[in-house]
């Protein structure tokens, strides 16, 4: 049996995703109320826990907080996923549109749904912890007249009902999930539905000196190795003013010249940390 550490409850995003990456039957997920014990869990189980947790979403973008968990954890990267998407409205079973006045969701889950919810102003709007959280919450506590934003899942798993599917206003909306491995951990033992495969995508970090063109010379490089550049996202190095960390995606057809490129560009830059190697999500 393989651990799973994600963030939030079964019926969560982060369940569904290690659900559908893996194999469910092969597969105990770890709920952690923060990203930091989903960390902290993985590595006190390095030789049996690997991690799962959300990195990209095309609405909402970068979460930023947890580029800096996955720098300063050591952990690796050695897979990833994309998921899509969906919201329903559920509510207890003796509940109906005549008996529903509040609406309780993670709050980015509400912004998803903003249109939905304006359609219907008699619903009252409440931020929850979490959208499995939530549908929780109303089936544990008998919550009449509440209904929850979360995937339809959750509704049979907490034996609420769905009174709509699909009420995102944005049909393409994907999240990108990061599968992570603990020091130690060579992140390929479990069964798993979506093979890991030969790598063809890596991300990096790295500092620059505060000098003229100093990216650009490193882009230029990478141009040159035919490296497609995927993704950059700057945050800021604390403590040192107007100096930058870059947390770059590279996907490649050529693992050799693309270990080339990373010789060629690591002169130009400090600190430049490897953070995993991987099969591309499709």
């Amino acid at each position: 049996m393989q651990h799973i550490a994600i963030q939030g409850i079964a019926g969560s995003f982060h369940d569904i995703a290690a659900r559908q990456f893996f194999c469910p039957a092969d597969v105990e997920t770890i709920c952690c109320d923060t990203f930091e014990e989903v960390f902290s869990t993985m590595h006190a189980q390095p030789d049996k826990c690997l991690g799962m947790m959300a990195i990209e979403n095309t609405i909402a973008g970068s979460l930023l907080h947890n580029y800096e968990l996955l720098r300063e954890s050591g952990s690796r990267i050695v897979g990833e996923y994309k998921l899509h998407i969906e919201h329903a409205l559920v509510c207890l079973p003796e509940d109906d549109w005549t008996t529903i006045r509040e609406v309780n969701s993670h709050p980015v889950a509400l912004m998803q749904c903003r249109n939905y919810l304006q359609r219907h102003p008699s619903l009252r709007a409440v931020e929850a912890y979490d959208t499995a959280g939530a549908a929780a919450s109303i089936a544990h506590n008998h919550l009449q007249g509440h209904a929850a934003i979360c995937h339809a899942s959750a509704a049979e798993l907490y034996g609420l009902k769905v009174l709509e599917n699909s009420i995102e206003d944005n049909k393409h909306n994907f999240t990108r999930f990061l599968v992570m491995a603990a020091a130690g951990n060579d992140g390929r033992k479990p069964a798993m539905k979506h093979s890991f495969g030969f790598p063809n995508k890596s991300s990096i970090v790295f500092a620059l000196p505060h000098e003229e063109g100093s990216l650009a010379q490193v882009l230029a490089i990478l141009s040159f190795y035919k490296i497609n550049l995927t993704k950059i996202q700057s945050l800021p190095i604390i403590g040192r003013e107007w100096e930058y960390l870059f947390y770059v995606d590279l996907q490649f057809d050529d693992y050799h010249r693309y270990h080339q490129s990373i010789e060629a560009v690591r002169p130009l830059t400090r600190e430049l940390l490897l953070l995993g190697e991987y099969q591309a999500a499709e």
